[in-house]
């Protein structure tokens, strides 16, 4: 079974957003197409990825 991975909205570059995931020191960010993120995202919206899938996350 898969774990939660969870990331917070770095920053929102037009059809796509950066991603930092949650305790990675690297600095590292994820670079994702909006169309797969929910509509409602901002910077340091915080997002769940399982399953395949993002998700707000409250």
């Amino acid at each position: 079974m898969f774990e939660a991975v969870y990331y917070t909205v770095d920053s929102i570059d037009g059809d796509y957003a950066n991603l930092r995931r949650d305790g990675d020191v690297s600095g590292e960010t994820k670079l994702v197409a909006r169309a797969l993120l929910p509509a409602e995202i901002e910077v340091g919206s915080r997002i769940k990825y399982e399953m395949m899938q993002y998700s707000m996350e409250a």
